[in-house]
């Protein structure tokens, strides 16, 4: 039975409307407080009433407002009103082009003028001074107070000045591995990544080193230079030595790659020993001419005051790991006392390739590496050869200066996993890096706005991002449009391990197009798009085809008119050829009305005849009964009775019966 409604039961519809037209909620609302409001057209004034909002309303938090709401509110504090007018001069303007995570041309100018202005100020914390009668607990209180002063000078710094500062290392037990590092190193290396040596520098670590002790060097190696085209590392080069920096260019791929070759060069050679000695001896001739003209290239920096071609070739030249080794000796104290070695501390950034290059030096010295535990177990002393000493500093990041978040992302600075505003940083490849060469290294078409549709010549991170995710078929769930999130992390990982090449200019070069465009051409292809944009060459019909097949294409603006798609795989030819093949085409054609009415028409809309129909009318025309022809034509078909069914075991029984 069902019960009678309770006349006493409150729904949310009965409390909305109470709570609006209830009893006495009319008359509270007309006995509201008036406020003035002012028309500054015509100096009108007018009453308006005041706006009712609950209590937590008024006390909610705002913290962001967009431009509409933070004018309007301002207006309302104000007392101003405003009248609406019909304008017809409207002109529509696509603010999509436009990133907002990223700077245009001015704002980036003024925001690297506050960095020149303000740099004197990123400092590294400095260990407080001590001598033997310092105790322990004293010193770590010293170091404690000395480091939350450099912290608060760096708020303060961030946030009068409005600068935007790469992530620091903000633990006090990190810093003191580099302070003990420099203590007890004769030579202090900053490990720095070629395609940004300057963000990965630290100014005031060099002054530290110096101020330490006067007679330790600092040296600035830049790894990952097979990056660099020579052009490139002259450009850099010229930059350093005008700003007096001892810089070294050095690859630890490279060098890994070259120790791997010469260590199957000697298993090789252990191999064919058992042959004749002259095979020794042809084996070692090339060895010592190549530590010859080591040698020969080193002497010009030693010997000779002033610069030369040849120091300048030297100076952009790429080391290998003996002349690292010969570099690091150079700096070795002038009066060493018996059985010193000089100790090099190795400094730099978590993701500037320290480790591969402490490696490349191991593994080419082939000696024993003891690991010597120092004060504390954080940084290892390791024994590169009997005359020198590494000491491993931990990964630490120094603070320094950043223009967007988006730079930090392609630094490598700032965690791509961990990433959830994406078309800033995607939105910074593609202004750096030509659409011809994404096109080609990824094999794509980018869609991009027209010109003269509001567009700017160049794809944005929706448009890139699509066209990749399309090609991948990365698809997001339910609606499966293109998944755009999961298309970022894949490119921004290539950009990061140098897939999508960028080297920054140094601050003398404003034009970054100019200056990195030897690296896009075909030759920083991968292997598979080199071959296949080859293939498409080899196809094409072009005038005088001896001249167009060229070694180098550069992928640029002229080159874009002409590129080419490049040739379909296997399985894009098989999914063609299933939706455009014959069998898969099903054309309807569609006749107008009055052909059902022409001799044509009937005779298309005539049943055809078939089976026992059709063989009757093929005997009444030839005059023949129709018995006759069913008779000799007649086809008996036993789908009751199969083999050994029932009607085969009906006859055998009637058998067996006539023969009792």
């Amino acid at each position: 039975m069902v019960l009678a409604k309770s006349k006493k039961s409150v729904g949310l519809g009965n409390s909305l409307m109470n709570d609006r037209f209830g009893k006495g909620k009319g008359s509270d609302r007309k006995r509201t407080s008036a406020i003035t409001r002012t028309n500054h057209a015509t100096g009108e004034q007018y009453l308006v009433n005041e706006k009712q909002d609950a209590a937590w309303v008024k006390m909610r938090s705002v913290t962001e407002q967009g431009a509409l709401d933070e004018f309007l509110a301002t207006a309302e504090l104000a007392g101003t009103d405003f009248t609406a007018e019909k304008m017809n001069n409207v002109k529509i303007i696509h603010i999509d082009q436009k990133n907002p995570y990223l700077l245009s041309a001015s704002e980036e100018k003024d925001v690297l003028g506050k960095h020149k202005m303000h740099r004197g100020r990123l400092t590294v914390p400095r260990r407080p001074k001590w001598d033997a009668t310092t105790t322990p607990e004293e010193l770590d209180i010293k170091e404690r107070e000395a480091f939350l002063n450099w912290r608060r000078g760096l708020a303060e710094l961030q946030e009068n000045n409005d600068l935007l500062m790469t992530p620091f290392e903000r633990n006090l037990e990190v810093w003191r591995q580099l302070w003990r590092v420099i203590e007890r190193s004769d030579l202090i290396v900053q490990i720095v990544d070629a395609r940004n040596p300057l963000l990965f520098r630290s100014e005031d670590l060099e002054s530290y080193v110096k101020a330490v002790n006067p007679k330790k060097e600092n040296l600035l190696l830049i790894n990952k230079a097979d990056m660099m085209t020579p052009m490139q590392r002259k450009a850099w080069a010229k930059h350093l030595r005008q700003a007096g920096i001892s810089y070294k260019f050095f690859s630890a791929q490279l060098a890994k790659e070259l120790i791997e070759a010469r260590d199957l060069e000697s298993d090789s050679d252990e191999e064919t020993q058992a042959g004749p000695s002259t095979s020794a001896a042809q084996v070692d001739e090339p060895v010592k001419e190549e530590g010859a003209t080591e040698g020969a290239k080193l002497e010009p920096e030693l010997t000779e005051d002033g610069p030369s071609t040849s120091e300048v070739e030297e100076d952009t030249q790429i080391l290998t790991v003996e002349e690292l080794e010969d570099i690091f000796l150079r700096y070795s104290p002038t009066d060493p006392e018996s059985g010193q070695k000089l100790q090099v501390g190795l400094v730099g950034y978590p993701n500037v390739g320290k480790s591969s290059t402490i490696n490349a030096l191991i593994g080419a010295k082939k000696v024993s590496v003891s690991s010597t535990p120092g004060k504390t177990k954080h940084f290892q002393t390791i024994h590169l050869s009997e005359r020198v000493i590494l000491c491993d500093c931990p990964g630490l990041v120094f603070p320094n200066f950043a223009t967007t978040k988006a730079d930090l992302v392609c630094n490598g600075i700032l965690p791509i996993d961990q990433l959830r505003e994406f078309t800033g940083p995607v939105g910074l490849i593609t202004q750096r890096i030509p659409q011809p060469f994404l096109e080609a290294i990824y094999g794509i078409h980018i869609k991009t706005r027209a010109l003269e549709e509001g567009g700017t010549g160049v794809p944005t991170a929706s448009e890139f991002l699509r066209s990749y995710a399309r090609a991948r078929g990365f698809q997001t769930q339910g609606l499966g449009q293109p998944d755009e999130s999961r298309a970022a992390r894949y490119i921004l990982k290539d950009y990061v391990n140098g897939k999508l090449l960028f080297v920054s200019p140094p601050p003398s070069i404003e034009d970054f197009i100019a200056f990195n465009h030897e690296l896009y051409d075909e030759l920083h292809l991968p292997e598979k798009r080199r071959a296949a944009l080859a293939h498409a060459l080899d196809n094409m019909s072009l005038a005088g085809g001896a001249e167009a097949a060229s070694a180098d294409i550069p992928l640029d603006d002229d080159f874009s008119a002409d590129m080419i798609d490049l040739p379909a795989g296997p399985k894009t030819q098989k999914l063609d050829k299933g939706f455009f093949g014959p069998n898969a085409v099903q054309g309807q054609v569609t006749m107008p009305f009055n052909y059902q009415y022409t001799e044509q028409g009937r005779a298309a809309a005539a049943k055809n005849l078939s089976g026992r129909k059709a063989r009757t009318l093929t005997a009444i025309e030839a005059g023949v009964d129709p018995k006759d022809v069913q008779a000799s034509s007649s086809k008996k078909h036993f789908k009751g009775n199969p083999k050994g069914g029932k009607g085969k075991r009906r006859l055998a029984r009637k058998a067996n019966a006539e023969d009792d």
